[in-house]
């Protein structure tokens, strides 16, 4: 039977955390869920630990401090990989992603090597922003399709479904993206390396628990790293 590792960071989401573990285990009896933990002062790592010990199914990564999303995902694919997951799925800690779809994501990866969600394949599914904010995602996202070239709709979502074997090719040790930033670097190197990619589309619920950590900082490093990834690769330098 395939092992599935889900890779879940988390930054003070005492919230959500004991409500979201069991309804991503319950999807699926191949899912094992892993924790990645930047050192929440509110105890969500203390919480991680206890959920660890009461399921052998839950993993727990803990980090010194908050680094940023990516490296927080960078450490948590590397022990999905160590955990011998053949495919691990990507997801938020504030329901934004809905376990519900992960028995989708874990059909179609049976015929593709990377499974993403979008939020704009057919339209817009995000439920609950505020207009400005989806303005501001989803004209992002064009302009990040547009100087990349990349043939995905939704660039920045971080809700995918990932072969083992893709990962291993494109080396998460050369990915030097943080932020949302690095789910469009990620997203190119897929592409770069022939992964058969499929989207599917689900509805984006914004949380209702805990507070977002979209920061103008990161929001402006994916301004610049489309740039980066487009003359790196004509370097042949990514």
């Amino acid at each position: 039977m395939s092992r599935v590792v889900v890779v879940i960071p988390t930054y003070n989401e005492i919230e959500n955390l004991p409500l979201l573990a069991p309804r991503v285990l319950e999807q699926d009896p191949r899912i094992e869920l892993l924790i990645v933990d930047d050192d929440s002062p509110d105890g969500t790592g203390k919480l991680a630990d206890d959920l660890a010990r009461r399921s052998p199914r839950v993993h727990v990564l803990h980090r010194s401090e908050k680094q940023g999303l990516g490296p927080a995902y960078r450490a948590g694919l590397r022990r999905a990989l160590d955990l011998g997951a053949d495919f691990v799925i990507q997801m938020d800690a504030d329901f934004s992603h809905p376990p519900e779809t992960l028995p989708l994501l874990l059909a179609e990866i049976e015929r593709h090597d990377v499974v993403l969600g979008s939020r704009y394949l057919n339209g817009i599914t995000v439920v609950n922003w505020p207009i400005e904010r989806i303005l501001i995602s989803w004209f992002g996202n064009g302009y990040a399709r547009i100087v990349t070239g990349l043939p995905i709709s939704d660039t920045t979502g971080g809700f995918r479904c990932i072969r083992r074997e893709l990962l291993e090719r494109v080396g998460l040790e050369r990915i030097r993206s943080n932020g949302y930033a690095f789910q469009i670097e990620l997203n190119y190197r897929f592409v770069k390396h022939g992964a058969r990619v499929k989207e599917i589309q689900f509805f984006f619920l914004d949380r209702t628990r805990g507070t977002s950590k979209l920061t103008k900082r990161i929001a402006l490093e994916a301004l610049w790293i489309v740039w980066w990834l487009r003359f790196a690769d004509a370097l042949g330098r990514l």
